[in-house]
């Protein structure tokens, strides 16, 4: 019979293969550019993810298979240690919370149909907007959107764990990070309640961290910023396609400055915020029976995103497949959709269907967005009752309001 292996032994290999795992996250953050020397590449080479999400999903069911389905690895499992390992430094976004379920307690197994209800997303992502939030010791800090507690680990460990709140609508959450965070050494105070109104309780914050896409920044965030502080959120119409990031900063005297700069990858919507998809079946009927027509008008180039995010909202309902190898646009709402394809010679090659002429909305934007001096980024104003974008001035100004929609909570996204 072969000897029982040592469980000191184990424990010292089981650390050595974590602290390898999470120095090589790391290390291909900072080979692809997205993470710089600083106190953000320092907290997430210290913090344990095992510890903050010991259990996480993975999806068994093939593409399209309904009822999908679901398994929960465990950490403390060792037939899952592996699979779970690589789930959680492999940089994707991690799976955690299913059918809004309690945390804490679970027993792993799997589970049919239902949904996933909240998600540690992508590091790369997280650790870009962390950066640009600029953390620094002593500040007190919002994290708006708990989920499985990174960005709030990451607050503890630069700021100090007791000037940081971090707040979710789903207590389950909340109550799964207090303790999780307690693991790693960190108290910070974690609220129960609704997004939109923030906490005025901790304030005013020198930082806000919103973990989930809203349509509009609601007043609070803006009411809790202590003079200098700075607010940071996903801020996007309908369409998932064209996200857009706010930052708000408390100036001087009492004003408020705000930017929209549109950002390749953004948060998930908030609670009652609904996204726009294109279902397999609308891709399915594109290009079926459609009329070809040639063009050598071009359109803005996907790396114009000044341009794609000003088509958002001011032609919204419209949405990109971004799996095609040409540019294939759709409008679920309507059934019309756009395929663009680049022929050579400065030729382009377009098929449509539907009652909107997209290729007209885009080259009408374009044409605007030209005018306005092809901005990449936007003047966001906040007022009391209203808020809108803009960039040029005078009669070239490029411009919309953002529509009042009330957004509670979050799915959790860090």
């Amino acid at each position: 019979m072969p000897a029982a292996a040592d469980p000191d032994s184990t424990s010292l290999r089981i650390v050595q293969e974590t602290d390898t795992a999470r120095q090589a996250m790391v290390a291909r953050l900072e080979a692809a550019g997205v993470l710089r020397p600083g106190p953000v590449r320092n907290a997430l080479l210290a913090i344990r993810r095992e510890v903050l999400i010991p259990q996480a999903y993975v999806r068994r069911s093939r593409p399209g298979e309904e009822p999908p389905r679901w398994e929960l690895l465990d950490w403390a499992e060792p037939a899952h240690r592996d699979e779970v390992l690589a789930l959680l430094y492999g940089g994707e976004s991690v799976l955690i919370q299913h059918a809004g379920e309690r945390l804490l307690g679970r027993v792993p197994g799997s589970r049919s149909g239902g949904a996933i209800t909240s998600m540690s997303s992508v590091v790369g992502m997280t650790a870009d907007l962390l950066q640009d939030l600029d953390l620094q010791p002593g500040q007190r800090v919002l994290d708006i959107g708990t989920g499985a507690a990174v960005t709030a680990a990451v607050a503890c460990w630069i700021c100090g764990d007791r000037t940081v709140v971090t707040l979710d609508r789903d207590a389950h959450l909340t109550e799964a990070a207090q303790e999780r965070l307690g693991g790693l050494g960190y108290r910070p105070t974690a609220v129960t309640g609704d997004g939109a109104d923030g906490w005025s309780a901790g304030g005013p914050y020198e930082r806000i961290f919103v973990s989930y896409a809203v349509p509009r920044a609601p007043s609070a965030w803006v009411d809790q910023l202590a003079p200098g502080g700075r607010a940071m959120a996903t801020l996007s119409g309908t369409s998932p396609s064209w996200p857009g990031l706010a930052i708000i900063t408390a100036a001087s005297g009492g004003r408020v400055l705000g930017e929209l700069r549109p950002v390749e990858f953004g948060h998930r919507p908030g609670h009652r915020f609904e996204r726009l998809c294109i279902s397999r079946d609308f891709l399915d009927r594109i290009e079926d029976g459609a009329r070809v027509v040639h063009t050598s008008t071009a359109p803005p180039p996907d790396g114009a995103r000044g341009f794609w995010l000003a088509l958002d909202h001011l032609r919204p309902g419209l949405v990109r497949n971004w799996s095609a190898s040409h540019m294939v646009i759709g409008a679920p709402a309507c059934g019309s959709w756009l395929t663009a394809r680049a022929t050579g010679a400065g030729r382009w090659s377009l098929t449509a269907c539907g009652p909107r002429d997209i290729w007209g909305e885009i080259q009408n934007v374009a044409g605007l967005w030209r005018a306005a001096g092809e901005p990449s980024t936007y003047r966001l104003h906040l007022e009391d009752t209203q808020q809108w974008a803009t960039a040029g001035a005078a009669t070239t100004e490029l411009s919309w309001l953002l529509p009042h929609t009330d957004i509670t909570g979050a799915e959790e996204e860090q």
